[in-house]
């Protein structure tokens, strides 16, 4: 049965005007305490990835659910369906189970508090924050172990439970939880940030209300999400036809040696609905790639991409959804039956992205955008420390580092792909110094990945070269993806470089590591260079300002022998040779034949081998439901 909301006020909330001056005053409000949430947040948490990378998600609902501002799109509704509770003043959800939240967080590492904030009796507001937890116990350090077959391998899983209860803390709850963890100081720091965000979030809705009063507060709340159904209605009218358009692209593996596994989608609008099926998309996976996509959380995507790229200016909330229908195949990589595992879901949640973007260009390509968001790179590296002049002189220390990566943004129309940048815009590197200062490594190159963002009119952003020098005897994963499967160019722009991670010994000799790995062994001395990938890059190369390019080189963002790719010829320093780059312009353009709209580089089989002898790696093989035909066509 669903929640019940207990109100000792049960009076209904009476619809009034708003006028423009007041609703503009509250949507700013709003849009301040949800920067004030991520504000207590980073200042409270102590993981290196809340803390100093902020990978947490603030939401600030109206009381019947919707997301009024935030981030990701508001889970409410679902959860209220399945929560089988009661949910009255001084109460406080915990929950960190994707299964039994319909995907609302994706994956057990990411905590999520739900606070309902009541005022004079009656439910006025939710609010909201999620962020990932550096480890919840699990077979591995970091809790996302590759090679899971099933959720129960990937640490402490917690159903909604009360971490309040009418005002009452469940503190034996708390210590049940925390001794799951390897790091309990933080997680219960973090933890501790996420309620106090939630709280200040709280204060700041009753401060509104208080001030315009009840009734105006929530009129305003309603007619914020109006305004977004009357902007998205006419955006999705304009941009998106009632003809079927269909687009797929593929994650590389599955760390156990099996892939690449596509994901396709397709898109048409039916009256003012627009639907998004992702049939054709590969069964779920026996490994830990899969990704439970909740339909809210995806039209939420759907609205963030249709609105940077068409109109920024349209407040992002949860009001358009009864305008967007998203199918999912029950038993697919994007809606696993339980208890799939679930940890490695990032490289998923990245390349819906690049399918967003592949499938809203197609009719406008002059809005296309090449792939580039395509994962999320993480690193760990855990073990002793037994250096002199640590926290503790008279014992090791356990260590453990959970790290986000950035790759290279894709060639945009509107520019140039940002080099080394996040998948999502709110994430800041982890600081070189901070780094060094409380795990035992050096980091002692840390720079965009010459070349490695596509060539194009507008240039693919760089990947990142990050090379640790480990300081103390350890193990190692990596998660990281577009390793096999390059991110695709547009509109004539070429693919970017795949990811590459190698390994050097301390003994001089080196060896290149897979992008999907875990407890590998170092020791003091070792380097590791950690290369992502680069964006595609958008648009005909040979049509980019050369002294551009030749900046780009004294810059080392492009070498000269990667200007060649567009047509220049240049020396070290940048100078361009100016009939040279016209004549091998010339050349180019009569050898090249038709601009294509897609360049995916490479087929799969040829893939297979450049990948085999370019590292030394197997490449992966072929699971037994995919069609090879319509893998070569689409690689």
């Amino acid at each position: 049965m669903p929640a019940q909301i207990i109100e000792t006020n049960t009076t209904p909330f009476t619809p009034v005007e708003i006028d423009p001056v007041t609703l503009d005053i509250i949507e700013n409000a709003l849009r301040n305490a949800r920067i004030e949430m991520d504000a207590t947040l980073v200042r409270t948490a102590m993981s290196p990835g809340i803390r100093e990378q902020g990978d947490a998600f603030p939401l600030i609902a109206a009381p019947t659910g919707e997301m009024i501002v935030g981030q990701f799109g508001s889970f409410i509704d679902g959860f209220l369906k399945q929560f089988d509770g009661t949910l009255e003043d001084g109460d406080m959800i915990f929950l960190s189970d994707p299964y039994s939240c319909d995907g609302a967080v994706s994956h057990s590492n990411d905590w999520l508090v739900l606070l309902p904030v009541f005022k004079d009796g009656r439910l006025i507001a939710y609010t909201a924050m999620f962020g990932h937890q550096s480890d919840i116990g699990g077979s591995v350090p970091g809790s996302m172990p590759i090679g899971a077959s099933s959720i129960f391998e990937e640490g402490v899983r917690i159903p909604p439970v009360k971490i309040w209860k009418k005002g009452e803390y469940n503190d034996d709850l708390m210590k049940l939880v925390m001794h799951q963890t390897r790091t309990p100081d933080w997680c219960q720091a973090d933890l501790n940030a996420l309620i106090a965000s939630c709280r200040v979030a709280s204060k700041r809705v009753v401060e509104m209300a208080d001030r315009f009063g009840d009734d105006v507060y929530v009129s305003a709340t309603k007619e914020l999400l109006a305004r977004n159904h009357r902007a998205m209605k006419a955006l999705l009218g304009q941009a998106v036809s009632e003809t079927k358009v269909s687009f797929e692209d593929y994650l590389c593996d599955d760390g156990k040696g099996y892939g690449p596994y596509k994901i396709k989608c397709t898109m048409w609008r039916e009256g003012e609905t627009v639907i998004l099926d992702f049939d054709g998309t590969d069964p779920q996976s026996a490994a830990s790639i899969n990704f439970l996509l909740n339909e809210n959380m995806f039209k939420m995507f759907f609205g963030i991409y249709m609105i940077m790229v068409f109109d920024p200016q349209i407040l992002f909330n949860d009001g358009f959804y009864d305008l967007i229908e998203v199918r999912i195949p029950e038993g697919s990589l994007l809606k696993p039956q339980f208890p799939a595992a679930l940890s490695g879901r990032t490289h998923a949640l990245g390349r819906i992205f690049d399918i967003l973007g592949g499938l809203l260009g197609q009719g406008t390509p002059e809005f296309l955008n090449a792939a580039g968001f395509s994962s999320s790179p993480h690193l760990f590296y855990s073990g002793w420390d037994n250096r002199k002049g640590k926290v503790s002189d008279s014992k090791p220390d356990w260590f453990q580092l959970f790290q986000i990566g950035f790759g290279g943004i894709p060639g945009r129309p509107l520019g140039d792909g940002p080099d080394g940048h996040s998948l999502w815009p709110g994430f800041t590197n982890v600081p070189n110094e901070f780094l060094e200062r409380y795990f035992p490594l050096r980091i002692e190159r840390y720079s965009t990945e010459p070349d490695s963002g596509g060539a194009g009119l507008h240039r693919g952003g760089n990947g990142i070269h990050m090379t640790y020098r480990f300081l103390a005897d350890g193990a190692i994963a990596i998660h990281d993806d577009r390793w096999f499967v390059p991110p695709w160019g547009v509109n004539g722009g070429h693919p970017g470089m795949r990811a590459k991670k190698v390994l050097e010994r301390a003994d001089g000799t080196s060896e290149i590591v897979g992008n999907k790995i875990e407890d590998v062994e170092v020791k003091a001395g070792d380097l590791l260079h950690f290369i992502t990938w680069g964006g595609g890059g958008w648009g005909d190369p040979l049509e980019r300002d050369p002294e551009t390019v030749g900046l780009e080189i004294r810059q080392g963002l492009v070498t000269p022998q990667g200007a060649r790719a567009y047509g220049v010829v240049a020396d070290e320093g940048g100078v361009i040779d100016s009939a040279a780059t016209a004549q091998l312009r010339t050349d180019m353009k009569a050898n090249r034949g038709e601009l294509s709209l897609f360049d995916y580089g490479p087929g799969i089989e040829e893939l297979r081998a450049a990948c085999e002898a370019e590292t030394g790696l197997p490449a992966p093989i072929q699971p037994v439901w995919h069609d090879e035909n319509s893998n070569e066509a689409a690689a």
